[in-house]
């Protein structure tokens, strides 16, 4: 029988011989699958894949440190989250601080006891495996899309759309205060449940063959305020989970417009959470580029002069400046997606 720590993925880093291969041994006698590298940048290289659950990194280290490498492993935003132990001598508070800080999980000394490394690598298997929170929530908002045959990898898009928004908008001094590696998993993680209150828009509306009378699209409109509705009765149960929060604001507020002429709230500027702000962007982006019942699909250069044009009416100007900055990597997420597709058709 198969143990499930057999089939964890571990990435060791140490530039000492010696310690590699008291890592590799001590994990390899356990049943762990592990792999043992000698520098930061190596190690880096590898997380990128994103098949590591485990990472255990020596803290002194030429070139890359363990705690420069913890910092950018949790740049990358990757989709599962991923364990950090540091490896280190150091026992003072103010490192333990700044351990913490670049994004560490857990402090091992060294040299280490392999029962105490064991057991810091279950907490962490435990930690990690948390992470099926993000897997419910996109089974459930694909169980809401399900009704929609028209929307395809719409989800997939629109979360890929919206971690490269806010990415952009750190890198451009925006939100700082707001923005941080977490912020860019919870949107990327929340923002496919932004339509979950459609589950309950009847399907001679949801599913119409064309554009909506007025009272048609009034009762579409609600889907907004369903979702929301859904998602805060589960927050007040669980007010310290942050991604129903991020989840909330993104079901209710996605729709609203810059200049207040959205609905459902008319909520305006600033007021509008940024959550909602950037996946406003997303989704109507994949919405113009995407072909209807009632219309066909809009080439990119079309599709984002009207993302341009709406910036400061319907779209914050700072979400829309990323937007500007990112439009090649927009265009490769959809030919991703598009070329996925027709694989999965072909098979």
């Amino acid at each position: 029988m198969t143990h499930t720590h057999e089939r964890t993925k571990i990435l060791a880093v140490d530039d000492d011989a010696t310690s590699r291969l008291m890592l590799l041994g001590t994990l390899q006698a356990k049943g762990y699958d592990v792999t043992v590298v000698e520098s930061a940048k190596e190690a880096l290289g590898l997380l990128e894949s994103g098949r590591y659950l485990v990472v255990i990194s020596d803290w002194n280290m030429p070139e890359m440190d363990g705690i420069e490498l913890c910092r950018a492993m949790r740049a990358l935003n990757l989709d599962h989250y991923t364990y950090f132990i540091l490896l280190t001598a150091r026992t003072g508070s103010g490192e333990i601080v700044s351990g913490l800080a670049a994004g560490a999980d857990d402090f091992i000394s060294k040299p280490f006891d392999p029962a105490e490394l064991e057991m810091r690598i279950k907490v962490g298997i435990r930690t990690a495996a948390l992470d099926t929170r993000d897997a419910a929530i996109f089974a459930l908002a694909k169980l809401a899309e399900s009704r929609d045959p028209e929307t395809g990898a719409h989800l997939e898009r629109v979360r890929t759309y919206s971690r490269l928004l806010a990415t952009k908008l750190l890198e451009l001094g925006h939100f700082t205060d707001q923005i941080d590696a977490d912020f860019v998993r919870l949107i990327y993680a929340t923002t496919p449940l932004h339509d979950i209150g459609k589950v309950a828009i009847p399907d001679s509306i949801l599913l119409k063959p064309g554009r909506l009378s007025d009272a048609e699209f009034a009762v579409m409109k609600a889907h907004t305020t369903i979702g929301a509705e859904t998602l805060e009765a589960v927050l007040e149960k669980y007010p310290w989970v942050p991604f129903l929060r991020i989840a909330h604001e993104i079901a209710l507020y996605h729709h609203e417009h810059w200049d207040g002429t959205g609905y459902p709230t008319h909520t305006a500027g600033d007021d509008i959470p940024l959550p909602a702000r950037i996946m406003a962007v997303a989704d109507v982006y994949d919405a113009l580029v995407s072909k209807r019942v009632y219309k066909n699909a809009m080439e990119h250069d079309i599709a984002a002069a009207i993302i341009r044009d709406e910036s400061g009416t319907h779209f914050d100007p700072r979400v829309v400046e990323a937007f500007i900055a990112l439009e090649e990597d927009f265009k490769k997420v959809r030919e991703h997606f598009d070329q996925d597709s027709t694989s999965r058709l072909a098979a």
